[in-house]
Order: structure tokens, then C-alpha cells, then sequence
């Protein structure tokens, strides 16, 4: 095995555990981050930033505890979380600011539709149930069961497709972001 497939290999090997943390911990996660959050779309966006973290370290980290590690660094962008909030909420509105370090919105109305396109990308190659399921759960926010019974699948499977897709669209942002 060339030292590129045996990267390629790796990499794969970490999205595959992944994948299994999420299938495993998922509901769980995004349960103790509800309750921290206050919020459902919250937890399941942090959720989502925890699995991209474990995605984007190196082949060579160990991690000893994947699970503890899940839910502190879960626990940790939670608090991050909160603390934006709370600044947010208590900073005072001046009108006359100047707001130079603001993104403007054409640009931010440009990046988000590239994203988006680029997300409709990655999802249209793949089968029809796994694009489904993760848009279902991650875009409409719909819980495991409720997909489940309207896909007529079980929940393992449900997590699967989602987890997959997960993975995929992680592959793709890579791939895009890093070109050969």
C-alpha cells in the first residue's frame, strides 16, 4: 500500500469511528446539550461542531476516552455558546457604531449560498435514503424515532444514513478545501 492510500485508509478509519460515535452517543449528546442550551436547534448545532472536531484531527491523535471526549468538548462549545449570548445580549446597541469588523450581508448572503449549494451537492450523491434521513434530522431537525417511523426504518438505521452522510459531506468540504 502506497503511503496515499494508506492515508486515504486512515482517514476513512477515523470517519468510520466517527460515524459509530455517532450512532452510539448521538442521542445522548444532543439531550445533555438541550438541557445546558435551552435549545434543540443549539444542541444539535454544537452536536454537529463536536463530530467536525473529531473529523478534523490528525490521523496520529489518540484519543484514550472517545466518548468523554465527546461530551467535553461538547460541554465545552456549550459554554462557549452561552458566553456569546450573554454578550451579545448585554452589549449596548450604539447607532452610531461603526461596524467596520461586521461581515457585510451581500457577502454573508454569497458565502451562505455557496454553502448551501455546495452542501445539495454532496447530498445528491448520495442513495436517496441516506440524503433523506440527514435532511431530515439535521436541516428540519426531526428527531431519530419520528424518521424512522415515516421512512419505515429502524432507528440504528436512521443513524446510520445520517452518520454517512455526515461523513460524506465532511469528505467534500475536505476534498474542496484541500484540492490536489
Amino acid at each position: 500500500m502506497d503511503p496515499s492510500e494508506a492515508a486515504a485508509s486512515s482517514g476513512g478509519n477515523r470517519a468510520r469511528q466517527v460515524v459509530d460515535l455517532f450512532r452510539e452517543h448521538n442521542a445522548a449528546l444532543v439531550a445533555f446539550l438541550r438541557a445546558r442550551l435551552n435549545s434543540l436547534a443549539d444542541a444539535q448545532e454544537v452536536a454537529q461542531e463536536v463530530y467536525l472536531k473529531l473529523l478534523s484531527l490528525s490521523d496520529d491523535t489518540v484519543i484514550d476516552s472517545p466518548r468523554a471526549f465527546l461530551f467535553r468538548a461538547a460541554s465545552n462549545l456549550a459554554v462557549d455558546r452561552i458566553r456569546m449570548r450573554n454578550v451579545r445580549a448585554t452589549a449596548p446597541v450604539d447607532p452610531d457604531a461603526d461596524d467596520w469588523h461586521v461581515t457585510p450581508v451581500p457577502e454573508q448572503h454569497a458565502s451562505a449560498h455557496e454553502q448551501w449549494r455546495d452542501l445539495r451537492v454532496a447530498l445528491d450523491e448520495l442513495p436517496p435514503k441516506t440524503s433523506r434521513a440527514f435532511v431530515m434530522h439535521m436541516i428540519d431537525g426531526r428527531d431519530f424515532a419520528a424518521i424512522a417511523r415515516e421512512m419505515n426504518l429502524s432507528e440504528r438505521m436512521v443513524r446510520y444514513h445520517v452518520g454517512n452522510a455526515l461523513a460524506h459531506c465532511r469528505e467534500r468540504r475536505d476534498s474542496a478545501e484541500n484540492p490536489r
